[in-house]
């Protein structure tokens, strides 16, 4: 079943990068989940222009088109347009090459490639157009653009609703059919490029893994026990995992140590980039205030968050967890301009959130924030450049 989203009426924060960086003589790639709007996003820039030419990689056409099509022929069938937009340009064979050709030909014409699975367009691009490209991630609705659009107080009242159900366009713009269009959604499509992919031989593992990744947010993941969980090998789950970053349905974050023996060195969380995705794996779509994982859904939620808006302001910093042996830990933490920032993320803004003085000894100069929903807006809305 397909759903038509009004997102366009949503202004996304990457529109005004992107169109900063038109004719600038470079690619510009967007990156992100298939239907976090990034073909929607580049319409809403289209609009009002009849100088463009949309292309489709999907299309026989149009990878036939640039199958080892020489520059001259590319830029002849462009000849009229400033703007090539081309959409899932991973299905292109060599398209990294294709698209170099065009950057050296000194032409005016601006290309925009999007794609949905790294593993595909990335490696393609990253060699063949180094300093040649202006690369952006997109990602599903953010809270910061919510509140742009209709205000703080409405979407802190809608926090609850995003819990459970997250932020896809198509669930933000389609109120009543939530479950349904999650269930569309993780039914194989977020992750159809993983499964189209030659070298996934089991299907069906992949949803027990997902599924186990889905219960174990918050925590720390061992690929040992996913792959006795899921019948696989632990390099299998290891490559699985990779795969479905790339494909930008989780991501990971690293255990920090620099001071203390007893620190966790090579240990990792898992989340989900959308907390509505995660509970549609596991069909849970309860309430948070009846919720027994509310703990661990918001932590998902607010470290999801927190990664868009840093993205979307283009304020680059290393995240992590803190954890000892002895089980002390810190939820999250950023480091940026030679400073640590450490956050503790609660749900109930009357629990205590003290570091241990274990993290305080080792890093002193650390500033520790607590996370609530009562401060979230102040966290995922700065109003400084850090």
């Amino acid at each position: 079943m397909q759903y038509q989203s009004d997102c366009f009426m949503i202004e996304r924060d990457l529109q005004k990068l992107i169109e900063n960086k038109l004719f600038k003589k470079k690619i510009i790639i967007l990156m992100g989940a298939r239907q976090v709007g990034k073909s929607t996003l580049l319409r809403q820039i289209m609009q009002g222009r009849n100088d463009y030419l949309w292309l489709n990689g999907d299309e026989l056409q149009t990878q036939n088109l640039f199958d080892h099509a020489s520059a001259d022929r590319l830029l002849s069938e462009f000849d009229g347009y400033r703007i090539v937009v081309l959409d899932e340009a991973q299905r292109i064979r060599d398209i990294g090459l294709r698209l170099k050709l065009i950057a050296d030909s000194g032409s005016d014409i601006q290309v925009i490639a999007t794609g949905s699975s790294s593993f595909e367009l990335a490696n393609k691009v990253n060699e063949p157009l180094t300093g040649r490209k202006w690369q952006y991630q997109m990602f599903p609705i953010s809270f910061g653009e919510m509140v742009a659009h209709h205000g703080k107080l409405k979407e802190m009242r809608m926090l609850p609703q995003r819990l459970v159900y997250g932020y896809y366009p198509e669930v933000v713009t389609n109120g009543g059919n939530e479950v349904e269009i999650l269930k569309f959604l993780t039914d194989a499509y977020l992750y159809k490029d993983i499964l189209s992919w030659e070298n996934i031989k089991h299907p069906d593992k992949l949803q027990i893994l997902l599924r186990a990744l889905a219960y174990q947010i918050g925590s720390q993941v061992s690929f040992n026990e996913l792959a006795q969980m899921c019948s696989l090998d632990a390099k299998t789950v290891e490559r699985y995992v990779n795969l479905l970053e790339q494909c930008y349905i989780v991501f990971r974050l690293p255990s920090y140590a620099r001071n203390l023996r007893h620190e966790l060195k090579a240990s990792r969380k898992v989340y989900f980039y959308d907390n509505g995705i995660r509970n549609a794996l596991i069909t849970d779509y309860t309430a948070p205030e009846i919720r027994q994982d509310i703990g661990a859904l918001w932590e998902n939620f607010v470290i999801a968050e927190r990664m868009k808006s840093n993205e979307y302001n283009q304020r680059w910093v290393n995240r992590y967890f803190w954890r000892t042996k002895q089980q002390q830990e810190i939820d999250y933490l950023e480091e940026f301009s030679g400073k640590l920032h450490a956050f503790e993320i609660k749900w109930n803004p009357k629990a205590k959130a003290i570091p241990s003085k274990t993290f305080t000894t080792a890093y002193p100069d650390t500033e520790f924030h607590v996370i609530t929903p009562e401060n979230i807006a102040d966290f995922l809305i700065p109003t400084s450049p850090n």
